[in-house]
């Protein structure tokens, strides 16, 4: 037997084993996701520091920027949460505190109603937010790659950014700096710190599925592809698929989050519009329309 005959053979085994695991009804997978933020110290004040004072901040911002989630999921529901583990005392204080609030919790998803359930605590009250699933448009092109033992396809979209998404912020360019001092040159304003910084409208997003897991889910909010997504590329953040259990021995029942007072999407943005105004003001920042962008 030739050796392309050979290969279609095992191609087309491993496609009806496939076929079989995910026609069960009490069919589950598990995936483990590395998620990575990139953060521009020299962009917030690092020119100005020390590499010892670097490498400081750096640590204490690690458990932020870095962190491991976990995709349970079936044919149409999912849950993707954080990875629980133990921190150092003092590890992520300052402003890894106060991003923490941008954080969304305990997220489930089911594709099948296109609905969104997230869990999420800001500044110390907890909220349910359910919607619709967040559609991308996704351009499916023809190049691969491998991620483990799993063919992959590459997907590009074009991505709204939420206006609170810090993974995103990003220091203003001195011109556009300067162009909105010159504009609000009054003697007694007093610098707001939010005004340097700034997040885009749009970003592109690029993931990676896997044909070979015909499940239409992936980490987070992406879904929506003929294939388990495996990997992430959003702006400066990577998130990549580091393991997969299919059909484990214990199966966790996905449940619905219940946490919290609901509220829709462009709810929970108004109450969080209005904390952040209320933030500006303490720090002087009163009738400022510039930085930190309060898109609506």
């Amino acid at each position: 037997m030739k050796l392309d005959s050979i290969k279609l053979t095992v191609s087309c085994l491993a496609l009806f084993f496939t076929s079989l695991l995910f026609a069960q009804d009490s069919f589950q997978g598990v995936a483990y996701y590395q998620s990575k933020t990139s953060f521009d110290m020299d962009g917030f004040g690092g020119r100005q520091m020390s590499e010892d004072q670097k490498k400081m901040i750096a640590e204490r911002m690690k458990s932020m920027l870095e962190k491991t989630f976990v995709l349970t999921f079936n044919k149409t529901e999912s849950t993707y949460k954080e990875e629980e583990k133990l921190e150092a005392p003092g590890r992520s204080g300052g402003f890894g505190m106060m991003m923490s609030n941008f954080t969304g919790g305990k997220q489930y998803k089911n594709v099948k109603e296109e609905r969104l359930l997230q869990e999420q605590e800001f500044f110390g009250k907890q909220f349910l937010i359910s919607d619709s699933l967040p559609k991308l448009q996704w351009v499916m092109g023809s190049e691969t790659k491998q991620i483990g033992k799993y063919m992959c396809f590459k997907a590009t979209a074009v991505k709204k950014v939420d206006e609170f998404d810090w993974k995103s912020m990003r220091r203003k360019d001195k011109e556009k700096q300067d162009a909105e001092k010159k504009a609000d040159s009054s003697e007694t304003a007093i610098k707001d710190p939010l005004d340097e910084i700034e997040i885009p409208e749009e970003i592109t997003i690029t993931a990676w599925y896997t044909p070979q897991i015909p499940i239409n889910q992936g980490p987070g909010e992406y879904w929506g592809l003929p294939g388990l997504i495996l990997e992430v590329n959003a702006d400066k953040t990577t998130i990549l698929c580091s393991k997969i259990v299919m059909n484990p021995e214990e199966k966790e029942e996905i449940k619905k989050p219940t946490k919290g007072k609901e509220v829709t999407k462009k709810e929970y943005a108004e109450i969080m519009k209005k904390k952040i105004e209320e933030m500006r003001e303490m720090y002087g920042g009163r009738g400022r329309k510039g930085g930190f962008r309060m898109r609506g």
